[in-house]
């Protein structure tokens, strides 16, 4: 009866695969995914290429230099600076005057001094953007500048994204350490990491996804600012979306990879531990036995 017990258990053991069979199992699934999803895989690839090709971007010549300084020497600072004070001036004193549900003629004075101070101040911004556009155009978007402004933009996407999944993984793991009191103790703490791993994964998914689509969002109005052909915009455009895909892919898979590590550490120990349990088992059966028989 006994020996039936232990072998019905040997036979719920999962049998995990030995650490020299998992590289053959991760070619086999990659391959399988790259045939099943071509067009996601034809992305990835281009955008590993486009990474490794654009680098950080050509080096402006001396002769472009001193003409992309030059044009943007003349982008006035102080005048913005002075029309934005003069504008929050006039809009804090609208604000004041201003009732909850009337404006007097001083309020509508106030108003209108607001409107035009603010007129003034798009004006002078959208010269100084208009100038600065002229200056891009002739650095050129496959240039360190063009390239840059890029990458500052997805990297501050990035890090967003990955600020937004760490607050949410600490507001998750105190949530569900409140809830597994209230509800049980006898889960092991490997089922309440376990709970944990998959929640942060969940949110650097979905922080990194988020991120990645902002800056997709954002990527067109960059492009437009160097003034490019349409060819060259939709090739860089195309190249750098691909680009960031296959870096936010890549750092998902490394966090996804890592976490399959650990688990399959743990359930393996697991698995050596159950059956070293069930060799011990037979061994006492087996003695007990051969006591019991003389």
């Amino acid at each position: 009866m006994n020996r039936q017990r232990q072998e019905q258990y040997q036979q719920q053991i999962v049998a995990l695969p030995d650490a020299h069979e998992l590289p053959a199992l991760l070619v086999r699934g990659v391959t399988n995914f790259a045939r099943r999803h071509r067009y996601i895989s034809g992305a990835y690839i281009l955008g590993l290429i486009s990474l490794l090709l654009i680098g950080s971007g050509a080096k402006l010549s001396l002769q472009q230099t001193r003409e992309y300084t030059k044009l943007m020497k003349t982008i006035d600072l102080q005048a913005e600076f002075d029309a934005s004070n003069e504008y929050w001036k006039a809009r804090n004193a609208y604000h004041g005057t201003k009732g909850w549900f009337t404006c007097d003629e001083l309020c509508q004075r106030n108003k209108a001094r607001m409107v035009k101070a603010e007129t003034v101040l798009g004006e002078i911004r959208r010269e100084g953007q208009a100038r600065m556009s002229d200056a891009k155009a002739v650095a050129g978007l496959w240039s360190e500048i063009g390239v840059g402004e890029v990458k500052d933009s997805f990297w501050q996407y990035f890090y967003s994204g990955k600020q937004f999944a760490r607050r949410q993984s600490m507001w998750d793991a105190l949530f569900i350490g409140i809830r597994q009191i209230g509800r049980s103790r006898d889960e092991s703490w490997i089922e309440y990491a376990f709970k944990i791993l998959m929640q942060v994964l969940i949110n650097f998914s979905l922080g990194l996804l988020m991120a990645l689509g902002m800056f997709v969002f954002g990527l067109w109005a960059i492009v437009r600012s160097y003034q490019p052909s349409p060819l060259v915009a939709v090739a860089f455009f195309v190249a750098a979306a691909c680009g960031a895909f296959a870096f936010v892919a890549t750092y998902l898979m490394a966090i996804y990879g890592a976490s399959a590590a650990s688990i399959y550490g743990v359930f393996k120990l697991a698995e050596t531990s159950a059956r070293a349990r069930i060799a011990e088992q037979q061994r006492n059966t087996h003695v007990h036995g051969h006591v019991h028989n003389d």
